[in-house]
């Protein structure tokens, strides 16, 4: 439903928008415009690339002045006779018929996750309550769940499970830590914090976007009750009607003194030229923690250079697919990321994925193999044989 923009290859396929301004071939046999070839011998290609190399400046001037005639005109469509080119606007017309229609399907199917969305609610809140304690579930509830359940021998008798358990402890922990792309993220020290995590909810914006929250009981690290993050499209819709992703903004965390899990101390030693006195310099660094997700990376600027702007790139769309994530995968089936049962059907697809294909390798080496084992079949047999036998094959 929803897309990333991605960085524009300058290596485009010849188009309308690029082809030379020659008159339009109009005719049964009309071929593609082609560029004549380049003979490799005539240019040495190690000179050029030491040039590139001691001049990035002029290899990202290069780049700039490509980039800047993707799109334009050549004048191929110009060359046209005016019957075609009325042709060609009419198109054009009809597309943009389609595209009014494509982005009607994109609202419509918005509307539809958000109504099915608030009939999911009320199972949300149920959840809710019985992971932290403040109901049970029924009686039919348990029955119903109980029966895609295989007994198990290590399971305790039902005697033997306390009473003084209050819900289900450390549940959105357990189940974030199941889940692949967000376990990555969770240190050890988060872990102290995330078990005060009672609940994750996800709530539409009155425009396409949507916003996390995560809701904490009293905790020894922030004061904030709930820290959330929101994820916000571009008002306009992108080619084929989805919803573009522009930015996304997190809620500040109120951290304790000396508890802020983003932030790690470091400790260092200095010593006075002249008194040669010692002293501990301590210095605050930043450290990986979940936390920083609530602090998402904002969108390169024109000041920071090819690596820079890829990296940041990368991080947008890391950003933005965990965020996806929750909103699709943990929250609608949180239970099964609890219990462990999810991961198989995540598996399941990538064993699908990966069993589309077969090392064509490994069946080449099962064929010499098997046309060794004729060989040495093969000898053994002629071992076998008389040797008068096999002087007259040899002749023939």
């Amino acid at each position: 439903m929803s897309e990333i923009p991605k960085k524009q290859n300058t290596t485009t396929a010849p188009t309308p928008q690029n082809t030379p301004a020659n008159n339009a071939p109009i005719s049964s046999h009309a071929q593609q415009p082609g560029v004549g070839t380049i003979n490799e011998e005539d240019f040495d290609r190690a000179a050029a690339t030491s040039i590139f190399a001691q001049n990035p400046k002029l290899v990202q001037m290069i780049q700039g002045k490509l980039g800047s005639l993707v799109g334009r005109s050549s004048g191929y469509v110009e060359s046209l006779p005016a019957p075609v080119r009325r042709r060609v606007a009419g198109l054009k017309g009809v597309q943009k018929l389609h595209s009014k229609l494509e982005a009607e399907f994109q609202e419509e199917v918005l509307d539809l996750e958000k109504k099915y969305f608030a009939k999911f609610t009320p199972l949300y809140q149920k959840r809710a309550e019985i992971v932290n304690g403040s109901t049970e579930p029924t009686a039919e509830e348990i029955k119903s769940g109980e029966e895609d359940e295989e007994p198990s021998e290590d399971a305790p008798e039902k005697d033997d499970i306390s009473s003084d358990v209050n819900g289900i402890p450390e549940f959105w922990l357990s189940a974030m830590k199941n889940q692949i792309s967000l376990a990555e993220m969770i240190t050890d020290r988060d872990e102290a914090a995330l078990k005060d995590l009672t609940d994750v909810q996800m709530e539409y914006l009155d425009k396409p976007g949507f916003r996390l929250i995560f809701q904490f009981a009293e905790n020894e690290f922030f004061s904030n009750k709930t820290i959330s993050k929101t994820y916000f499209y571009q008002n306009e819709s992108g080619y084929g009607g989805d919803f573009i992703y522009d930015h996304a903004e997190g809620d500040k965390i109120n951290w304790k003194d000396g508890k802020d899990l983003t932030v790690r101390v470091e400790s260092k030693k200095q010593r006075n030229k002249n008194t040669k006195q010692t002293r501990v310099v301590k210095k605050t660094v930043p450290t990986e923690s979940f936390f920083n997700f609530f602090s998402p990376p904002k969108a390169p600027t024109d000041e920071d250079d090819d690596d820079a702007a890829s990296d940041i790139e990368e991080r947008l769309e890391l950003d933005y697919q965990l965020g996806e994530d929750i909103k699709e995968k943990l929250i609608p089936r949180a239970i099964d990321w609890f219990t462990g049962e999810a991961l198989q059907f995540e598996e399941m697809d990538d064993d699908m994925e990966e069993g589309d294909f077969e090392d064509e390798d490994d069946e080449e080496e099962d064929d010499l193999s098997d046309d060794h084992d004729d060989d040495d079949e093969s000898d053994d047999n002629d071992a076998a044989k008389p040797k008068q036998e096999a002087a007259e094959c040899k002749q023939s």
